[in-house]
């Protein structure tokens, strides 16, 4: 599976790629448990990638009960080189609109009850993680957004992505706390993500879509799940239209990225002194190291 280089993640509200052709399904076993759900691969304008929906096809998994480590793990296993994660957020700047997209360059994190590394059981490994996505990814992503021109979308590239527990919405405290970091947006996903896709040497973009203004904008109701929702499928419309033109571009033109090779100098374990077992399990993740 090797020829699959570009991996796709959906989330709330974007379960299925309705432009793949020559689909198939495969379910993939990994040492960090089984993933979201069976991976989807196929087509996009003849360029095969693999799709995962985040939360299951049928939204049955909480943000904290995602299996991080499984997904990416299997992304890696699959021979992906290049993630693009969607996901809905909340604004926290009144200039970012619902509906609008955002190609963030940082993250905060706010989680408390995950696991954001393959590593451990012997391996020591410190990724570098100042810039927590793939500068050329998130500027291709971006552009293949800008091209298309969306109705009623304003793109922003950059900006800070607050990562939360969740599964409760923010309450008005925290998000005025946020506000008051610079934080752009908030979401309950992608962080670790991020972490996992660097340790596993992918390159890592998000494209953010925004469903509403959380809790903190006095001219809107605090957020509740039908306006989440209704906006959802308004985002996934135009998510698929920007994934396919990014799917386009990065193929003709894949782009560098530093996090092929985060691990050079991240393992401060020596390898030969792990046992078999654990270099079993991690193989996938340093197979050019072992």
């Amino acid at each position: 599976m090797s020829d699959i280089k570009i991996g796709i993640i959906g989330g709330s509200g974007l379960y299925k790629m309705d432009a793949l052709k020559n689909v198939q399904e495969m379910e993939i076993e990994t040492p960090f448990g089984k993933p979201s759900d069976a991976f989807i691969i196929g087509e996009l304008d003849g360029v095969k990638v693999v799709f995962l929906a985040r939360h299951g096809r049928n939204h049955t998994l909480l943000p904290t009960e995602l299996p991080f480590r499984a997904n990416i793990y299997a992304m890696k296993k699959l021979g992906v080189e290049y993630i693009i994660s969607a996901s809905a957020v909340g604004s926290l700047k009144a200039e970012v609109k619902p509906l609008d997209m955002v190609v963030p360059d940082q993250f905060i994190d706010r989680t408390r009850n995950r696991i954001s590394t393959f590593f451990g059981e012997g391996i020591v490994a410190h990724i570098t993680f100042g810039d927590p996505v793939c500068p050329n990814l998130a500027g291709l992503v971006a552009d293949a957004i800008a091209s298309l021109n969306l109705e009623d979308v304003t793109l922003h590239r950059g900006g800070t992505y607050v990562c939360m527990e969740g599964p409760a919405f923010s309450t008005k405290a925290e998000s005025n706390l946020y506000r008051s970091w610079g934080a752009t947006i908030i979401g309950m996903t992608n962080l670790q993500e991020a972490k996992l896709a660097r340790e596993a040497e992918i390159a890592y973009a998000t494209m953010a879509l925004v469903t509403d203004y959380d809790c903190w904008h006095p001219d809107h109701d605090s957020v509740t799940v039908e306006m989440v929702v209704a906006n959802l499928h308004k985002n996934a419309v135009n998510a698929q239209k920007a994934i396919q033109e990014a799917v386009r571009r990065l193929s003709a033109n894949p782009v560098e990225s530093e996090a092929h090779s985060a691990l050079k100098y991240a393992v401060l374990t020596r390898l030969e002194n792990v046992s078999p077992e654990t270099k079993e399990k991690f193989g996938v993740i340093l197979q050019k190291y072992l």
